[in-house]
């Protein structure tokens, strides 16, 4: 027993003295401080990817911050179709409008939901147990379900529901997209993104002119004609017509084409990057120790400012802009 006492705090010391020395991200050059920046009414509380929420209760969307209030205690799920989809402290599904009226409608479902989107009438929602299904947002009625394979542990990074017309497209906890036809009610196709065991839920997707992208923490996918798959280490990834553009945990900036075929890559030694964004010609990227890159898209060139930015700070991606702490900076 002694000697498993003293075996176990000779690895704590060595735990912690590594911890005190952890390397940080330091740019050779500086070329100044970003200047084109904003104040919110107060700091962000909670991150989605399609919106925050500040301690105030206000509503921050991709395109800024809107008077209306989400209620102490209830968890923001999605912005979708002109409702804000929120989680109450009870386990309903609290919908109200983005309008700011008093029509909300809440299903009464007493579980956890990971993931929701609305479309018209219907409803997209992800349980916390991987299982999917459809409602009537009219009737409350359930439309359909579909039992899937539990998570044992999930990236906080959940990706909603993703409606292309009458396609529903369920971003699963275990790697997989199934599509589902809303009219029909019948699963039309399941694609694997990628198989982990662990951490493997859909983190991001996108479709641009019928190619679809999707991505794990540990994986991307191009799906079009064809099916392309490459293994990263995914720490924020953005998709626009020209391309794709990934950051890793290894420091790395990498660019791909819309099929995955790689372009170029930038490596920035320590680095930790926590929101990246594609705006005209170029590349923005946010590493918490209070830098912005600004890269050119074909990664060749870039420059480093400064950012008044706390490493703990929650990060939200505006259109245009990184959102943190109660301020913004414009890329635009």
């Amino acid at each position: 027993m002694k000697t498993t006492f003293i075996a176990l705090s000779a690895a704590m010391a060595v735990l912690f003295s590594g911890c005190s020395h952890k390397e940080v991200f330091k740019p050779e050059h500086v070329k100044g401080e970003w200047r084109s920046a904003g104040h919110l009414s107060a700091s962000i509380n909670q991150v989605t990817q399609s919106a925050a929420v500040l301690e105030n209760g206000h509503l921050l969307s991709k395109d800024g911050e809107k008077m209306l209030k989400i209620p102490n205690d209830y968890s923001l799920i999605n912005i979708s179709d002109s409702w804000v989809i929120t989680a109450s402290p009870e386990g309903n599904m609290v919908l109200f409008p983005q309008d700011g009226t008093d029509s909300k409608i809440t299903f009464d479902f007493k579980r956890g939901v990971a993931a929701a989107s609305i479309q018209g009438d219907i409803v997209a929602v992800l349980f916390t147990n991987n299982e999917m299904a459809l409602y009537s947002l009219e009737s409350k009625k359930l439309l359909f379900k579909e039992p899937s394979n539990a998570p044992i542990a999930v990236d906080a990074r959940i990706a909603n529901p993703y409606f292309l017309k009458e396609l529903v497209m369920f971003l699963t906890l275990d790697g997989k997209i199934v599509i589902v036809n809303s009219e029909t009610k019948q699963v039309l196709r399941s694609v694997v993104v990628s198989s982990d065991e662990y951490f493997n839920n859909i983190t991001y997707m996108n479709v641009i002119d019928n190619n679809l992208v999707a991505s794990t923490g540990n994986a991307v996918l191009a799906l079009s004609q064809k099916e392309a798959r490459e293994k990263y280490e995914i720490r924020n990834i953005a998709y626009t017509a020209d391309g794709i553009w990934l950051t890793t945990k290894q420091g790395e900036v990498i660019a791909l084409s819309p099929t995955l075929q790689f372009k170029a890559k930038k490596k920035f030694p320590f680095a930790h990057f926590v929101g990246i964004s594609v705006q005209n010609d170029r590349v923005f990227v946010l590493e918490q120790e209070g830098y912005m890159i600004a890269l050119s898209k074909n990664l060749l060139t870039y420059d480093v400012f400064d950012i008044d930015m706390d490493s703990d700070n929650k990060i939200f991606v505006g259109d245009g802009q990184f959102y943190f702490d109660d301020r913004y900076i414009n890329l635009k």
